[in-house]
């Protein structure tokens, strides 16, 4: 008896519902397929160029473009032009971006509907945006560099390969963008001279350090 593995493109296409979606939800299947891919190649450098020329039917190229990259399919497989004169964390940002277009391929109409303020071609662009920084900088795998106390954007930038600007991104994707520097809440109160007829009043008390931090 033999078994089949479905190729990666089948596996990321089939998280997507035969219904049409809110541009919402379409975002959390982007991320979701992000997740897949990056759980399929299973690689601790990421994802990277050799893992998408590998996959069934798919055909990397590089030529000068008026544009960092596109896609298309020429009749026997699907080809990705990147713009060779672009950087190169720019054209891994756009072969993934190329990439999640061909995903989408048979379900655009169901994932990008378009609404008031997006067309649909916006949405999808949008949408493969999304996927590249999701599946170049994983959630889970940039909370793990956080923990790790890789935080400034320079050092996680090329932790990932990626550029700035996609660490920036990311960071506010996920949250982590904002440091909170809360006052500490007060460990108790000491009670303040009040008139009988009056509720009795107290006074936070703090240590002498958070005095001297928060002054």
């Amino acid at each position: 008896m033999t078994t089949t593995t479905s190729s990666p493109l089948t596996s990321l296409r089939a998280l997507v519902p035969h219904r049409i979606v809110e541009f919402g939800e379409a975002l959390q299947i982007a991320e979701q397929q992000a997740r897949r891919l990056i759980d399929l190649i299973a690689d601790v450098d990421g994802v990277n160029e050799l893992h998408i020329a590998r996959m069934p039917r798919i055909k990397i190229v590089r030529e000068d473009l008026p544009v960092s990259g596109m896609s298309y399919w020429n009749g026997q497989q699907w080809v990705i032009a990147l713009s060779r004169n672009e950087s190169q964390t720019r054209q891994r940002f756009t072969l993934l971006h190329e990439f999640k277009h061909i995903v989408d391929h048979g379900s655009t109409a169901r994932l990008y509907p378009g609404n008031k303020r997006q067309s649909g071609e916006q949405q999808a662009e949008a949408a493969a945006d999304y996927f590249a920084g999701c599946a170049l900088v994983g959630k889970r795998e940039l909370k793990s560099a956080w923990g790790n106390r890789i935080q400034r954007v320079e050092d996680l930038a090329h932790h990932f390969n990626v550029s700035f600007e996609a660490i920036r991104v990311r960071l506010a994707q996920t949250g982590l963008d904002v440091v909170a520097d809360k006052l500490p809440t007060p460990r108790c109160a000491r009670p303040v001279s009040t008139p009988r007829y009056q509720v009795q009043r107290f006074r936070t008390a703090r240590p002498r350090y958070a005095q001297r931090r928060y002054a």
